[in-house]
């Protein structure tokens, strides 16, 4: 009987040990993100846009900002790459601006085309009586 249940009990520890999941060692970790950055061929332009909104803009003018925004990626083929957010830092140096918009252009020529199509400048009338200070900083990924 104390013969069975040693067995158990090394059988039991046998599972248990061969379930368990090895945490990568600092190297394997390393190699992984470098084959995840290795896909990311030549630089990429980066469009960031920041709006403050007017005092006088109700949470619905906001919001229709926003979902004109949101839009535009599915209208202007040039975009590569889309996402947006709200300023959470609490450092409270964000100046009154709200919204951060990100965009990603492969070429200075998707982006001067993403400035002057008909769908941006129709966007640019759905935001700008609603916007007090906007700060727009492109950039070339390194």
């Amino acid at each position: 009987m104390k013969n069975l249940a040693l067995h158990i009990i090394a059988i039991l520890l046998l599972f248990g040990c061969g379930n368990k999941t090895q945490e990568p060692t600092k190297e394997e970790a390393v190699e992984k993100t470098e084959v995840m950055t290795e896909t990311i061929t030549k630089p990429l332009l980066r469009h960031v846009v920041l709006f403050k909104f007017k005092d006088t803009s109700t949470e619905e003018d906001v919001a229709q900002v926003q979902e004109a925004f949101n839009g535009l990626p599915s209208k202007i083929s040039e975009i590569k790459g889309y996402e947006w957010g709200l300023n959470n830092s609490p450092e409270n140096l964000n100046k009154g601006l709200t919204h951060c918009y990100f965009l990603t252009f492969t070429s200075e020529a998707d982006r001067d085309a993403y400035l002057i199509h008909p769908d941006h400048k129709a966007f640019g009338e759905v935001a700008g009586p609603h916007i007090d200070d906007v700060l727009v900083v492109d950039y070339w990924t390194n």
